[in-house]
């Protein structure tokens, strides 16, 4: 797999509260690309963000590769990490006075070979796309997506609604955690990319399609990225994983 991750504090803020990481599991056909943004209307949501990406990646490199052969186990071990980690940031938050109230969102993928099995929680947001189209592959966890599922507002309103990043999920700030999964496989000319909401509410997916099939570098993409976004406000953080499987399996680092 040929990855870039790209995480830039923005224009607006003074502490970079997201997290993004890609790990290799020792089978190297297996990895691990997770994005987590703490809440910028909490305390400590740098923390809560750290919490998360730090404990799936430790849970996912003393796992036995077993746990990852099939979508279900797959689906199975996030769910069970997920839970752990809610509750662990959860505890963490009632015994750390400085963290009372913290969380953050998650997209925590397991790749193996073309196949992803994801957790999703919040409003960071997975899309795959190839040269022809994008598809957004998760579903906000938002206020105002709930306005749309009952018919009160369309899809075009929810996008300028004065609550559109009123998130209604998230991790750490409640006890249990309900985390939504998807599952995709995806060919080896089309990308899988994972972001906060600091990139996707600067660039549309138009934009997003245009840039991430564009004959860049994988690299200059993901610096294209958080350029644009900066250039537009970059009001928060802004993180950015893109992956592309390789017909050969394995794993490459795109060259910085």
């Amino acid at each position: 797999m040929r990855y870039t991750v790209e995480s830039d504090i923005g224009q607006r803020r003074s502490v970079n509260e997201d997290r993004a990481t890609v790990v290799s599991h020792s089978n190297p056909s297996i990895h691990l690309a997770i994005v987590a943004d703490g809440m910028g209307g909490h305390n400590a949501g740098d923390v809560a963000s750290t919490l998360a990406v730090e404990g799936f990646q430790q849970r996912f490199l003393l796992a036995n590769e077993v746990e990852f052969k099939t979508p279900e186990k797959r689906q199975d071990w996030l769910s069970e990490t997920v839970v752990e980690l809610n509750r662990y940031i959860f505890e963490y938050s009632l015994t750390h006075e400085n963290c009372t109230g913290m969380g953050t969102t998650l997209i925590a993928a397991i790749i193996v070979g073309n196949e992803a099995s994801i957790c999703h929680v919040g409003d960071s947001r997975a899309y795959h796309m190839d040269t022809k189209q994008i598809q957004m592959i998760t579903r906000d966890h938002s206020y105002v997506n709930v306005l749309v599922d009952n018919g009160e507002i369309s899809e075009e309103e929810a996008q300028t609604h004065p609550k559109k990043n009123y998130i209604i999920k998230s991790l750490g700030t409640e006890e249990t955690i309900e985390p939504d999964f998807y599952q995709y496989t995806f060919l080896s000319e089309e990308f899988f990319l994972i972001c906060s909401d600091g990139l996707s509410n600067k660039i549309n997916e138009h934009e997003l399609h245009t840039i991430v099939t564009s004959p860049q570098s994988i690299v200059e993409k993901g610096k294209i990225l958080v350029q644009l976004a900066n250039d537009r406000g970059g009001e928060d953080n802004i993180t950015v994983i893109i992956a592309q499987p390789l017909e050969t399996g394995g794993v490459k680092v795109a060259d910085r």
